[in-house]
């Protein structure tokens, strides 16, 4: 049995009165009786992974029911076959190979995954590494290893600051770069500062967003991800507070930077820099800057990342596109569609909680236009913005 946090009946209720939903209500909407889910709602009965998980899709909690549960191993005979492994032998090129490679489908996962489902994948792969760093390893092997950790450990990291929880966010990210230390990797320690920079800045803190991306930029090896990454947060940071001149110089570097850069094998990975990727964050920008430009970039990039309207294979992308477009469509005059496209970011259920300040502006902004479309952007907004996690 998984374990289960005992606030979970108390915000699985406030979720719901904020919804306006009685018991029999959400018991049809989730084919559970209204007894159960009152005695969820009580303590009376713990939810198992795959409930918690069922009425967060229902309820659009963001991924804030699941993460009050902790998944349960999927695979026990694996994880005992891995751990005998450790135990009987040294660590083989074939158990660090798998590991890297799993490190890799983990940060591929990550645009597609809501981060409550991620974590606790992340984290038992955390669990792997220290296993496997309590076995006979070779120097060479143990620094692999302390790599696959730190990659690990920045992910989950990212994960925290998704999903709001700056503490663990904050703990991790120190912890990712003491591990990039020892194994002397530059550019993981330079996305821990970008990672960092990007917290700050979705808290309002712009000139220190601005100075964590240049000391990541100074980090990381020129050219690599991490760099690249750092320059577009830096640019982002400058379109915060409102400096259009050193926005549009950073641009400019960036564009540079990104110039000849090519797909990468894996253009869905989290720290793989990709054409695409430089563009929706160009856009991003120039939309904060209230650039008049910003509008016709965004409408490409929005149709390039999702040309059926139905999230494209990037649905979280999709989603901050779409608030780009309106935050853009703002700064043009045209309040009436940037709500239209706030209301699909939004009912997409793929805004993450770290990035739901995005459509609070296009939000308050709408309203203060008086139009109708104003009401409807409201409605949806209340019925979907996430709960903040005690």
């Amino acid at each position: 049995m998984p374990h289960v946090d005992p606030r979970f009946g108390a915000h699985l209720r406030a979720i719901r009165t904020d919804r306006g939903l009685s018991l029999r209500a959400l018991g049809q909407l989730t084919h559970r009786g209204k007894s159960h889910l009152h005695e969820l709602e009580t303590g009376a009965k713990a939810p198992t992974f795959d409930t918690a998980r069922h009425l967060d899709r229902v309820l659009n909690a963001g991924g804030t029911l699941i993460a009050f549960v902790t998944a349960p191993v999927d695979h026990q005979a694996e994880a005992d076959d891995l751990l005998a492994r450790v135990r009987a032998s040294d660590v083989s090129a074939e158990t660090l190979a798998r590991l890297e490679a799993a490190v890799d489908d983990l940060a591929s996962a990550y645009p597609t995954t809501p981060p409550a489902e991620l974590l606790p994948r992340v984290r038992r792969h955390l669990a792997y590494v220290s296993l496997l760093l309590d076995g006979r390893v070779t120097l060479a092997q143990r620094r692999r290893l302390v790599v696959a950790g730190a990659w690990l450990t920045v992910l989950r990291a990212t994960v925290h600051v998704d999903l709001n929880q700056r503490g663990p966010a904050g703990a991790h990210l120190a912890a990712a770069h003491d591990l990039a230390g020892h194994a002397e990797h530059p550019e993981i320690q330079g996305w821990c500062l970008e990672t960092r920079a990007w917290d700050v800045l979705t808290h309002g803190d712009y000139r220190q967003a601005v100075d964590l991306s240049r000391q990541a930029q100074r980090v990381a090896p020129r050219g690599s991800s991490a760099h690249i990454q750092a320059t577009a947060q830096e640019a982002r940071g400058w379109a915060r507070m409102g400096d259009v001149r050193r926005t549009r110089r950073t641009l400019d570097r960036l564009e540079r930077l990104t110039a000849n850069l090519p797909v990468p094998e894996r253009a869905e990975h989290h720290y793989r820099y990709d054409p695409t990727k430089a563009r929706a964050y160009a856009v991003t920008t120039l939309a904060w800057a209230g650039d008049p430009a910003a509008e016709q970039v965004a409408r490409s990039v929005l149709t390039e990342l999702d040309p059926r309207g139905d999230g494209g294979e990037r649905p979280r992308r999709s989603a901050s596109a779409r608030l780009d477009l309106a935050l853009a469509l703002l700064a043009a005059g045209q309040p009436d569609e940037a709500s239209t496209l706030a209301v699909e970011a939004i009912t997409s259920g793929r805004v993450v909680p770290s990035n739901w300040w995005r459509a609070r502006e296009v939000l308050r902004h709408v309203e203060r236009t008086g139009l109708a479309e104003g009401a409807v952007l409201r409605e949806a907004y209340e019925a979907y913005r996430p709960v903040t996690q005690p």
